[in-house]
């Protein structure tokens, strides 16, 4: 296998110690390079031997390097160790954007290294796309139930994917609800960028984002047909009443969908994703997803 080519440019990344935690380059179940950096838990001592952690999913055009991505990686790091990377196409990832189909592999391979620094608690907090990869994460990576034998565990992973790579809670920032959403000015835009190679231009010489070609084939599941599979884990969904991409009908349809394990929450004055999260809601959305590991639920 060679990497390179117009398709595979990621920059050299190496592993370092740096001041935020550990960089290094995961490989994906379909040998695409994702950058990764984690960043260790940074609040006060709760005695525990190992902390959860917060895996980070950013929206579409992000990357592990962006200041939001970095805002919201210093906020988590109060309550969890935090994983950020950037999806294939994006920053210094190779491969190039699936728009949230294959990135679930991405986000797989970030859970995976998260269990492999011993970490028993992992939950994932994905942002717009990253949201939507999220729920279909959770929906095709189920825990193997205790004392499973072994044909179980095997069919498992057949049908559901890596069994060390599932998240114990989820939480949904500003994410779509359906696919092919064109009902806002932003996702109009955005649909006419993605679908015209000048638009593709634009995104990979302006946004270092690489958008690959092709539609998808077939079409993933939907995130409200993922939100029903994620139970009995928990389900927390974070939507603004002023997000001009998708207006306040997604995160109804998806907290419906999901049934009672789902926590809806409707913020007032928030925009869109992580650009808009400050550090508030994150320190909020950081204790909610470290409070659903404990037996009692975490208050709303």
């Amino acid at each position: 296998m060679t990497f390179g080519g117009t398709d595979d440019f990621a920059r050299p990344c190496v592993s370092s110690i740096t001041s935020s935690g550990h960089r290094l380059v995961l490989l994906t179940a379909d040998n695409v390079r994702i950058e990764a950096e984690y960043t260790p838990y940074r609040g006060p001592d709760t005695g525990a031997a190992t902390p959860p952690a917060i895996v980070v999913a950013h929206g579409f055009t992000g990357s592990l390097d962006r200041p939001a991505v970095r805002r919201a990686a210093r906020a988590f790091a109060q309550y969890a160790g935090v994983i950020t990377f950037s999806f294939r196409g994006h920053g210094g990832s190779g491969g190039r954007s699936t728009l949230g189909d294959l990135e679930v592999l991405d986000l797989a391979a970030a859970v995976g290294w998260a269990r492999a620094l011993g970490h028993e608690r992992v939950a994932t907090v994905g942002f717009s796309m990253g949201a939507s990869v999220a729920l279909r994460h959770a929906a095709l990576h189920r825990p193997v139930p205790a004392g499973a034998d072994a044909p179980t565990a095997e069919r498992h992973e057949e049908h559901g994917g890596r069994i060390d790579a599932h998240a114990d809670t989820v939480v949904s920032v500003s994410g779509p609800a359906r696919w092919y959403y064109r009902g806002t000015a932003p996702m109009r835009r955005l649909h006419w960028a993605i679908s015209r190679p000048s638009g593709r231009l634009l995104a990979r010489c302006v946004l270092r984002t690489r958008v690959r070609a092709s539609d998808w084939d077939p079409v993933p599941m939907s995130p409200t047909e993922a939100v029903p599979l994620i139970a009995p884990r928990r389900l927390l969904i974070v939507h603004g009443d002023r997000d001009s991409y998708f207006p306040l009908d997604h995160p109804r349809m998806l907290a419906a969908a999901a049934g009672p394990e789902a926590t809806l929450w409707i913020e007032p004055g928030f925009g869109h994703a992580e650009s808009a999260a400050g550090v508030g809601l994150l320190g909020r959305i950081g204790e909610w997803a470290v409070g659903s590991f404990s037996p009692t639920r975490p208050s709303p």
